[in-house]
C-alpha cells in the first residue's frame, strides 16, 4: 500500500470530541480499574444518531467523511446515511472491518476500527499481525494512543481490554474502547454505515486486485433499531443487502470492472431473496453456513477511470426492505 496514513491518529480528534461532550451525544465515559477508557454509546447511555455518525467516522480511521440526510430513494425510508472514503482499501479493510475475535469466557465480540493496524501476536517466534489481511495490506500504524470499537450489549471485561492493549504496544490507559449494540441508535448507523466496507471486503473475497480500486463511496438507509438483537442485527444488514448502493472508482481494464460490477450485489448470493433475521434462523442461527456473498450492497456502480466506462449491476428491493424494517 503506497499512502500509509495513521489511522490511529486520525481518529484521535474524533475520539477526543465524544468523551468532551459525553453529555451532547448521550454517551457515557468511564475509566476501568486498568486506565482504559470505555465510551458506552448505547448500553447504559441512550447515545443518539450523530454519536453514530462520528463512531462511524472513526471505525473509518479518521479516512471517511459520513453524513446523514433525507433521501427519495426507497419508498419508505428517507433516513440515509453516506460514506465516502478517499482511501477506500485502507479506510474499510484496515480500519472499519470487524475482523479481531475476542473473546474471554462467555462474552465475545469481533473488533474494529483503527487499533486492529497496530495489533500483533509472537507466532513460532516471529511478531506478525493479528490479522492475516494486514500482511496482504502490507499495512501496520504506529500511535501512542489506540482506539477499538465492538458491536456487543455489555462493557468487555478486563482480561480483553489488557489483551488489547497488550497486542498494540500501549499501556492501558493509552487505549480507548467504544460499545455500541446492535439495537441502540448508534449500533444501528454504524452498522449501516459499513456498505462501503462490505463493497471493499467482496472485492477482495472475488480476488479483484485492491491496489486498483483508487475510490469510492456508499449509502444505505438507516434502519429503525429493534430490542431483538436477531432481529435488530437483520436490520441492520437488510439496508445495506436490499438498499445499498456503492460507488467504487478502479484502475484497470473495463472488463476487470465489468466483472466486478456483476459479480459485487448482494442479489448473487444463493441466499438471496428473505429478510436477513430469517436467512439466519433457517441456517440455524449459524453464520459460518450463510453464503458469504450474501453480504454486499444491494446495487452498484463500477467505473474504470482509464477507459471512462461505468457498469452497473443489482437493484433497490423495497418489498424486502418493507418487510425487515417494518415488520
Amino acid at each position: 500500500m503506497q499512502y500509509k496514513a495513521s489511522v490511529n491518529k486520525l481518529t484521535r480528534p474524533l475520539v477526543q470530541q465524544l468523551v468532551d461532550e459525553a453529555d451532547k451525544f448521550r454517551v457515557n465515559v468511564q475509566k476501568m480499574e486498568n486506565g482504559a477508557t470505555i465510551i458506552d454509546a448505547g448500553i447504559e447511555a441512550p447515545g443518539c444518531l450523530e454519536a453514530g455518525r462520528i463512531i462511524t467516522e472513526i471505525c473509518m480511521g479518521g479516512m471517511g467523511t459520513v453524513s446523514i440526510h433525507h433521501t427519495e430513494y426507497t419508498d419508505k425510508w428517507p433516513l440515509t446515511i453516506n460514506v465516502y472514503s478517499s482511501n477506500p482499501v485502507l479506510s474499510c479493510l484496515g480500519s472499519q472491518y470487524a475482523g479481531w475475535s475476542l473473546s474471554e469466557g462467555k462474552y465475545y465480540a469481533l473488533g474494529s476500527g483503527p487499533a486492529r493496524a497496530m495489533a500483533t501476536k509472537v507466532k513460532d517466534g516471529v511478531t506478525e499481525p493479528v490479522e492475516e489481511l494486514y500482511k496482504e495490506l502490507n499495512y501496520r500504524d504506529e500511535a501512542e494512543e489506540a482506539t477499538l470499537v465492538i458491536e456487543n450489549d455489555a462493557i468487555p471485561p478486563v482480561e480483553i481490554v489488557d489483551r488489547v492493549a497488550a497486542a498494540c504496544g500501549i499501556p492501558a490507559e493509552k487505549l480507548t474502547i467504544i460499545v455500541t449494540p446492535t439495537s441502540s441508535l448508534a449500533g444501528c448507523v454504524q452498522v449501516v454505515g459499513r456498505v462501503l466496507e462490505v463493497a471493499m471486503h467482496k472485492a477482495h473475497e472475488l480476488h479483484f486486485p485492491l491496489e486498483n480500486i483508487i475510490d469510492g463511496s456508499g449509502s444505505a438507509p438507516i434502519c429503525p433499531p429493534h430490542p431483538d438483537f436477531v432481529k435488530a442485527m437483520g436490520r441492520t444488514n437488510d439496508a445495506i443487502l436490499f438498499a445499498g448502493q456503492v460507488h467504487i472508482f478502479v484502475k484497470g481494464s473495463d472488463e476487470d470492472a465489468e466483472k466486478l460490477a456483476k459479480e459485487l450485489p448482494s442479489c448473487t448470493s444463493r441466499d438471496y431473496g428473505k429478510p436477513f433475521a430469517q436467512v439466519f434462523k433457517d441456517n440455524n442461527y449459524d453464520f459460518f453456513k450463510i453464503d458469504g456473498m450474501l453480504f454486499s450492497p444491494g446495487s452498484v456502480i463500477v467505473s474504470a477511470v482509464e477507459s471512462g466506462n461505468s457498469f452497473r449491476a443489482g437493484k433497490l428491493n423495497n418489498e424486502l426492505l418493507e418487510q425487515s424494517f417494518g415488520g
